[in-house]
């Protein structure tokens, strides 16, 4: 491999498209024309969008297209397309040389393309344009994600005991209806304990509103399924295909339709978390403004990132089998009994712990996809070649293939625990879930997730609580439209008390 350095980190990713090395201009790939296409107008774009639903699906619609071409990089469209897509043409990265491309905000435009090639109404988040939606070269973006910093640093002491107190209740539900049914499915519970978590963190109480402390979940699902419906399949028998794609890819959802939900959200947020709209006024943001921000962090962010990576956790941890389990519980337990309970500096100390959880959101990341627009004409470089894209060009990042590079990471469609200890943690670099490289860091000048180092900090926890309670655990995995689901079969009480 070729060394490139990278401009914004002293730790340096070797494939960067901003500096180049003399030593890498040495032995510079060959330009090659991207190769792909798009086809017929219109008629390509909906038979690219069946093949990706149905016909082929989302992980073998990459990799036929990459074997075709030989090439990690080419041209396709992407889903959602007519009529919903004003262009659905983007440029595809699948490996983990060219992917890091999509960082470069000096090159690559974030405006508008959260979601990809769609953009949701703006009805969904009360007329405004969220931080998430914004480029850093706008002027809002820097106060809006400072807003988010702010947020999450003045509640950094009451994460663990809160989180801790909400893991408490979660698994007492768990262990009562295991009791009872002899299986319990995880999401439910995990969904509602999500939710409590995050509302209780950022409003420091539980809501007024009863419904909202007992449907607040199914608010932010109904919410987060309108907006994401485009880029989904309901996983539906095949005589149903046809119609879904009419309904869920074809047209939007009308906003109409979850504005109540909407609206029973934003008056809970606005009634409790006074302190935090405070700040952001002072901040000289608008309060309204601000409560629909925070409704988007809580919900799409914190919510929606948790909805997703904590049954994969459950999931990936679980087939792990005993002996990780094993390993798992006699570091979690003696490094707690040493450090005299869960602390961070614990935390920090549980090198398998934390090498775990980084292989659950490498092999499988919370949001799969990234977007940007190129500012300028751009070379993007991939472990065999170089290719040139054109102002204006949509590209695409694929994280599950760029993450499972079998050019960076042995055995990469295996699940190893260990991956990341020792001399695995220089592997950190290339584990790009939180729209940035797991050794940068997130500032108001990138597009990298504020809350990345928060995600990991849950997962470890997550696991710490388990193995202080438990030895083993067996759940049936499953799939959902977004993420994926655990349905525990049974939960092995801890032999000795710790």
């Amino acid at each position: 491999m070729s060394s490139h350095n990278s401009s914004s980190s002293s730790s340096s990713f070797p494939f960067n498209v901003e500096q180049i090395s003399k030593a890498s201009r040495d032995n510079a790939p060959p330009l090659k024309e991207i190769p792909g296409g798009y086809g017929t107008p219109f008629f390509s774009a909906i038979k690219d969008r069946i093949d990706y639903f149905y016909n082929q699906g989302k992980e073998e619609f990459f990799r036929y297209r990459m074997h075709k071409y030989d090439s990690t990089v080419f041209r396709v469209n992407m889903p959602p397309g007519p009529f919903m897509a004003s262009s659905p043409k983007v440029i595809v990265l699948l490996d983990a040389a060219s992917f890091p491309a999509l960082f470069d905000t000096s090159k690559v435009e974030k405006r508008d393309v959260l979601d990809g090639t769609y953009m949701p109404s703006l009805d969904y988040f009360g007329g405004y344009r969220v931080c998430a939606f914004l480029d850093p070269s706008e002027p809002k973006h820097a106060v809006l994600k400072q807003f988010v910093f702010s947020m999450l640093v003045s509640r950094h002491g009451e994460i663990v005991p809160l989180f801790r107190n909400c893991l408490s209740e979660l698994f007492i539900n768990l262990e009562d209806e295991l009791a009872s049914k002899g299986k319990v499915y995880f999401n439910t519970y995990s969904d509602k304990m999500s939710f409590n978590f995050v509302f209780r963190l950022f409003c420091d109480k539980k809501p007024h509103d009863a419904t909202i402390e007992t449907k607040g979940s199914k608010l932010f699902d109904s919410w987060l399924f309108f907006q994401l419906a485009p880029l989904m399949t309901l996983g539906l028998t095949k005589a149903l295909n046809f119609l879904e794609d009419i309904l869920l890819h074809t047209f939007p959802l009308p906003p109409l339709l979850v504005k109540s939900y909407y609206q029973k959200l934003y008056n809970a947020f606005n009634e409790n978390a006074t302190s935090i709209l405070d700040e952001a006024e002072s901040l000289g943001i608008k309060r309204d403004e601000a409560c629909h921000n925070l409704i988007f962090v809580a919900g799409f962010n914190a919510y929606g990132g948790m909805k997703t990576t904590f049954p994969a956790l459950i999931k990936w941890v679980a087939s792990g089998g005993e002996k990780l389990h094993r390993q798992l519980a006699n570091e979690i337990r003696s490094v707690v009994k040493l450090e005299g309970g869960v602390t961070l500096a614990a935390l920090d100390k549980m090198s398998l712990t934390k090498s775990v959880v980084y292989e659950v959101l490498r092999i499988e990341p919370p949001v799969p996809f990234q977007y940007g627009k190129a500012r300028c004409d751009m070379v993007v470089r991939s472990h065999d070649a170089a290719f040139e894209i054109k102002k204006g060009e949509m590209i695409f990042g694929y994280q599950p293939f760029a993450m499972r590079d079998p050019r960076v990471f042995d055995d990469p469609e295996e699940f190893l625990g260990h991956r990341f200890m020792g001399e695995g943690e220089r592997l950190l670099k290339y584990v790009f879930w939180s729209n940035g490289r797991e050794i940068d860091h997130p500032t108001v000048r990138n597009k990298q997730c504020p809350a990345k180092d928060l995600v990991v900090l849950l997962c470890r926890i997550m696991l710490v609580e388990i193995f202080l309670r438990y030895d083993t655990f067996d759940v049936d995995p499953g799939k959902l439209p977004l993420g994926s689901s655990a349905t525990f079969k049974s939960l092995t009480k801890a032999a000795t008390s710790n």
